[in-house]
């Protein structure tokens, strides 16, 4: 899940009926596979709180199968609503490892993507898809093993015929997507992280998760969160003694 990849780490190419040029992130695939391990072992939330609170992802948006993790680099797609032609072309380009997120615009009246598109996903080693709309067939995408974060389920179906862009900036639940940008999923919901920013966020979540880690000490031996994150002085001036 979103760090088996080949070659060098590579940006879509944006398409809106002609290909630009691709570009390349220099960054050998040991590395990659490192930091995205580390960044799916820490968590959505963890990441989120160590960027400032940057990164969020509208809460609507959240897995099927709450027991996935997901951290990889995103392969964006701008799709119309109601048709998702520009998802199963995503789905012949995209790298294994790769996150499809894709922006449906919030749409929820006809599905974006199924169990066919899943084992799709699953031959190509996709390592996950998030998109701001609905999908169906849920239950064989639970039993599959692929990882899916949506804005819910609808049993209808999408057109197949409007053109739409890959490898562009995108906005997915109220975050800004870009290309190559690392997708960190889990059941508390999705963040985005900044690809230049991956080795200052993990320092940062480690270092708060290490924080987290002696509180829970400190709390095993009896001490309150009141007096570990230095709320007395608010209750005081509450009156709440």
């Amino acid at each position: 899940m979103g760090a088996d990849r080949e070659g060098d780490h590579r940006r879509p190419p944006e398409v809106s009926g002609a290909v630009t040029q691709t570009e390349i992130v220099t960054m050998s695939d040991e590395q990659l596979r490192t930091k995205l391990e580390t960044l799916r072992r820490l968590g959505a939330a963890t990441v989120h709180e160590a960027m400032g609170q940057r990164g969020y992802v509208d809460r609507a948006i959240a897995p099927l199968d709450p027991t996935t993790r997901i951290a990889g680099p995103a392969y964006t797609v701008d799709s119309k609503p109601h048709d998702n032609l520009m998802m199963h072309y995503a789905l012949s380009k995209a790298q294994p490892g790769d996150i499809i997120v894709v922006d449906y615009k919030g749409y929820t009246r006809a599905a974006a993507w199924g169990d066919l598109m899943t084992h799709s996903a699953r031959a190509h080693r996709i390592g996950g898809l998030v998109v701001d709309g609905a999908v169906r067939d849920a239950a064989a995408i639970v039993d599959m093993g692929f990882p899916v974060y949506c804005r819910g389920l609808c049993i209808t179906g999408p057109t197949k015929n409007q053109i739409g862009r890959v490898g562009v900036p995108i906005n997915v639940g109220g975050c800004t997507v870009r290309p190559g940008d690392i997708v960190v999923g889990d059941r508390d919901g999705v963040c985005i992280v900044p690809f230049d920013e991956i080795d200052a966020v993990i320092r940062a979540a480690e270092a708060r998760e290490q924080r987290e880690a002696a509180i829970i000490d400190r709390l095993a031996s009896g001490a309150t969160t009141v007096e570990l994150l230095g709320l007395a002085d608010v209750l005081d001036d509450a009156g709440l003694h």
